[in-house]
């Protein structure tokens, strides 16, 4: 292969990056909406609850920050383009998309955090934590954002299995 063309498969360490920052991303979204928004902020398990959430976010998000600076700084595979050329904007749009959405969720969790003060309780220091996160508007936010990944995640697969 000539090394001025693009590659003919992902690097490992990229195609590693993307498996576990696709496992992550489902944990969290199963994590966040099927069962830490059903438990009440009472609950004396939850602030570890949350701290398992809060932690594989921040994972996330330096794989993230790792894919893209690996994605400015190698060579990448020739994109599965088809002959039709909406299919191919819909391909670009959806993954810029799923960039914008991962750090959207991961900053609407952290304003979340922030405007609420739960970073200690949920890191182990003694307190209570809110009474309910959606009295704080980047709540809204994450639940929003968490819909729209979730969109962005089974287009993704669907343009895979097309493949």
């Amino acid at each position: 292969m000539n090394p001025t063309t693009a590659r003919e498969r992902y690097h490992p360490l990229w195609v590693a990056a993307h498996w576990l920052a696709g496992i992550l991303i489902l944990v969290s979204l199963y994590g966040g909406i099927a069962v830490l928004r059903h438990i009440p902020n009472e609950v004396p398990d939850k602030p570890a609850m949350l701290q398992g959430h809060v932690i594989a976010g921040l994972v996330i998000l330096v794989l993230m920050l790792v894919r893209l600076v690996m994605r400015a700084a190698s060579k990448k595979p020739r994109p599965a383009d088809v002959e039709n050329p909406w299919l191919n904007r819909l391909r670009k749009t959806v993954h810029v998309l799923l960039y914008v959405t991962v750090f959207a969720m991961i900053s609407t969790g952290i304003g979340t955090l922030g405007m609420s003060g739960a970073f200690p309780v949920v890191f182990g220091e003694p307190g209570v934590l809110p009474a309910s996160f959606w009295d704080y508007p980047p709540r809204l936010g994450h639940m929003f954002f968490s819909r729209v990944l979730l969109v962005l995640l089974l287009l993704h697969v669907a343009g895979a299995l097309y493949h």
